[in-house]
């Protein structure tokens, strides 16, 4: 039986020489994700809207990795990166702002609307903008959180955000076929997101969630960005949320 030439490769395992883009990425999850991925061979390109903490990320890249200061809160700054930045096989989006948590009747409207900007709405522009350049066997990897599917007191803005992105992740996915459509659901990682907290509390939360999870400790960020190469690397899932949260919903 004869095999059309258009069939796509049954197999996406390799990320060598494979031109990747993350969104956010001048620390955290998304500079941890960038470096597994460009130990992977890939050809890496970090954004973010710090252009220090972006230069001082660079340092810690391969030689050749490129890095663009990007505010990624205003559209027509996406829009002009993506403009110029060419074709490419992988789009990663890790941008996150330090968490805030806070009971609803607590929550300032229009500051609850800012919170989206950065973690919801900029990743649909990056995806408006960067999907039309994805080669045809690429994918999009976003960011979601166990807040969607398991939120504590206080989690009612992250809680909409993490259902807003699965929800979106699945309709691209269908949308945007055969470009791949997936997001990292994350748990309680140890990030420089947790640092608009006192050390003391912050130290606390850590600890306690350790304990109760049933891996034993919580997340670092090398675990979720070895679940953006898996989904990178894969070909075959598509429109999935993967759980990286050492059990976090199960107890």
């Amino acid at each position: 039986m004869s095999t059309s030439s258009t069939t796509l490769p049954t197999s996406n395992a390799s990320l060598r020489d494979k031109k990747v883009i993350v969104m956010g990425a001048s620390s955290g999850i998304g500079l941890a994700t960038a470096k597994a991925a460009a130990a992977e061979g890939a050809k890496v390109v970090i954004v973010s809207g710090n252009p220090e903490r972006l230069e001082k990320a660079l340092s810690q890249l391969p030689k050749g990795s490129e890095a663009y200061p990007v505010n990624l809160v205003r559209e027509e700054n996406i829009k002009e990166f993506f403009a110029n930045i060419g074709r490419f096989d992988h789009l990663l989006y890790t941008a996150g702002e330090n968490l805030n948590l806070q009971p609803l009747d607590a929550t300032v409207i229009d500051d609850a609307r800012n919170f989206f900007n950065l973690r919801f709405w900029s990743a649909v522009a990056c995806v408006k903008y960067g999907a039309p350049l994805l080669n045809r066997a690429g994918s999009i990897g976003l960011t979601s959180g166990t807040a969607g599917i398991r939120p504590g007191k206080g989690w009612s803005m992250a809680s909409a955000i993490c259902g807003a992105m699965e929800g979106f992740v699945r309709a691209m996915a269908v949308e945007l076929a055969p470009i791949r459509v997936n997001c990292v659901v994350p748990g309680i990682i140890r990030s420089n997101l947790w640092d608009s907290m006192p050390e003391a509390a912050r130290e606390g939360l850590f600890a306690t969630m350790a304990n109760s999870l049933p891996v034993g400790r919580i997340g670092d960020v090398e675990d979720v960005a070895l679940a953006f190469v898996y989904l990178m690397r894969q070909s075959f899932g598509t429109g999935q949320s993967l759980l990286v949260d050492g059990g976090t919903v199960l107890v």
